[in-house]
């Protein structure tokens, strides 16, 4: 079970703007529409909005490059992936259904009062149209079978992997990479301020209660300067040592 989110643990949210054409691309009018939407809902939600995406394009398109910078960029930082409405960040309803179960927390601006369980149950309902079309088609093999139809053959399907230790390591790894990504945030903000040193820069993730790579205990000058390390930041380790 996930660990429960610190009060004073700062939420990270990422914008997503999607239209379907370019004229509208082009105009501005469709996304900026979307940007103050979603600005307005990220601000009374005291989220801090650290990246925003765009696409021209289908809603029924994955591979969207905007669509995929933002779910690393959520991934990166357990941030919110925000919208101004859900088919903003996808029309396939199993799409939604997987970046939930993933672990992704996904908000709309058009529906200010949908948490994660709300559109777990979207999904879910999704879901259990998909199943039956499902039971449709197999009524349908069924039938065709009856008619002396030769159905079958190698589809591809292999039994997943058991879990494993490098799962785990894994899991690990993607923990300690989504602190660094924090970490950075906060370097950044320090350093806007003016603020430099390791020993400071730990007494601020303290306060905002940013976890630290390990998911327990505070953070200390030694331990920012190994994640610094970690992410191969030497030149700003060294300007924050001096």
């Amino acid at each position: 079970m996930a660990a429960r989110r610190s009060s004073t643990q700062p939420r990270y949210a990422v914008a997503l703007y999607r239209v379907s054409t370019a004229e509208q691309g082009h105009s501005g009018l469709g996304l900026e529409a979307q940007q103050a939407s979603v600005r307005v809902f990220v601000g009374r939600e005291g989220w801090i909005l650290v990246a925003e995406h765009q696409d021209i394009a289908s809603g029924k398109d994955d591979r969207r490059p905007g669509f995929q910078a933002a779910l690393t960029r959520c991934r990166q930082l357990g941030a919110v992936l925000v919208a101004a409405r859900l088919d903003r960040i996808t029309r396939r309803a199993h799409t939604l259904s997987g970046l939930l179960e993933d672990g992704l927390s996904i908000r709309a601006a058009d529906m200010p009062s949908a948490d994660d369980l709300i559109m777990r149950v979207y999904a879910a309902m999704a879901q259990k149209e998909r199943e039956l079309i499902s039971e449709r088609t197999r009524a349908a093999l069924a039938a065709a079978r009856a008619r002396g139809a030769v159905l079958g053959g190698d589809r591809g399907w292999r039994p997943p992997a058991p879990p494993c230790a490098r799962s785990a390591a894994l899991a690990r790894r993607e923990q300690v990479e989504r602190a660094a990504h924090r970490l950075t945030l906060e370097i950044e903000r320090l350093r806007a301020k003016g603020i430099g040193g390791m020993a400071a820069l730990a007494r601020s993730l303290n306060e905002r209660g940013v976890p630290t790579p390990a998911g327990r205990g505070a953070w200390t000058h030694t331990t920012v300067a190994r994640v610094l390390e970690r992410l191969g930041l030497q030149p700003m380790l060294a300007a924050m040592i001096s």
